[in-house]
């Protein structure tokens, strides 16, 4: 069944008149974590490869086209975990970094820690010879206009919680069975100067493991914390569920318990795969078999030939 990769563009509610751009963008970052799996490369270049593509296209909620906090400023953060050996490395509240997932692949391949937060992350990427971009280059007028018109988070409480998801993600398993995993966001819209959310965390913005499989996650940070939602997916597949079924029983939980929205794109150590969500979008594409599967809202399944 594999290699496979999966990734998604955000778990949210997509305007219709810019639906195309969710869904060229999740398709072209499928296609190109699919060619380094097809010229043998490993699941996590897979993903990192994904990922950056998704955090260039301003169309999404990471790198560029991240949402602004409170003061009108881009703090982001990201996430890898390679399923063969459980490393991983992860940045938050990172400023003026145009992909803050190599950064975090960075930190995994070049420290011994795992997550490396604000300036201290920033230090890093600097001695590792990453370069700074300048902040306005990762803003536009989209999020600008966004962060201008924020919404109190006291009205409509699923549409203000709608309003302030948006993350990108890709799962991948390559020819040799290896699983990994890729996280990266902009975080909440209007978020307090600072904040980390799921996506930096073990466990809640991603999990990877060779023996049972790999999650990335979207949507309300808090929520999915809470829950440990990526880890709480795999211990469902560790008990026999599918990917579809645990997929659906974590979303499951999380809006029962704590009342949280969102979605996953998961796989398991034989290359299944499964897009789920909660929201009314999630664009996603898969691919696999020279294949490209792809949706953006539910029941989506449609296909293309990967030339």
């Amino acid at each position: 069944m594999f290699p496979v990769v999966v990734v998604h563009g955000g778990a949210s509610m997509v305007p219709s008149e810019r639906s195309d751009n969710f869904t060229l963008g999740v398709c072209s970052a499928a296609r190109a974590g699919y060619a380094v799996l097809r010229g043998g490369g490993s699941s996590m270049d897979a993903v990192v490869e994904a990922v950056s593509q998704l955090e260039n296209d301003p169309t999404f909620n990471a790198g560029c086209g991240s949402v602004l906090n409170i003061k009108g400023e881009v703090e982001m953060d990201a996430i890898v975990m390679d399923g063969k050996t459980l490393a991983s490395g992860a940045v938050s509240a990172v400023r003026n970094i145009a992909n803050p997932v190599q950064l975090a692949k960075l930190v995994m391949d070049k420290t011994s820690h795992t997550c490396l937060t604000a300036e201290g992350a920033n230090r890093f990427a600097r001695s590792m010879g990453v370069p700074e971009v300048p902040s306005e280059s990762l803003i536009t007028e989209l999020t600008r206009m966004r962060w201008t018109k924020k919404r109190e988070a006291s009205a409509k409480p699923v549409e203000s919680q709608l309003e302030k998801m948006g993350t990108v993600g890709a799962v991948a398993v390559d020819s040799e069975g290896n699983v990994a995993c890729a996280t990266s966001t902009g975080g909440m819209l209007n978020k307090m100067e600072g904040r980390v959310g799921d996506t930096p965390c073990i466990g809640s913005g991603g999990y990877a493991d060779n023996q049972v499989g790999a999650v990335s996650t979207t949507g309300y940070g808090e929520a999915i914390m809470k829950v440990t939602l990526a880890r709480l997916i795999l211990f469902h597949m560790e008990q026999g569920q599918s990917v579809e079924a645990a997929s659906d029983l974590g979303l499951a939980y999380m809006a029962s318990r704590v009342d949280g929205l969102g979605g996953v794109v998961t796989v398991d150590r034989q290359g299944h795969w499964t897009a789920r969500f909660s929201t009314p979008n999630m664009s996603w594409a898969a691919a696999q078999k020279d294949t490209l599967h792809y949706g953006l809202r539910p029941g989506d399944d449609l296909t293309q030939s990967i030339d």
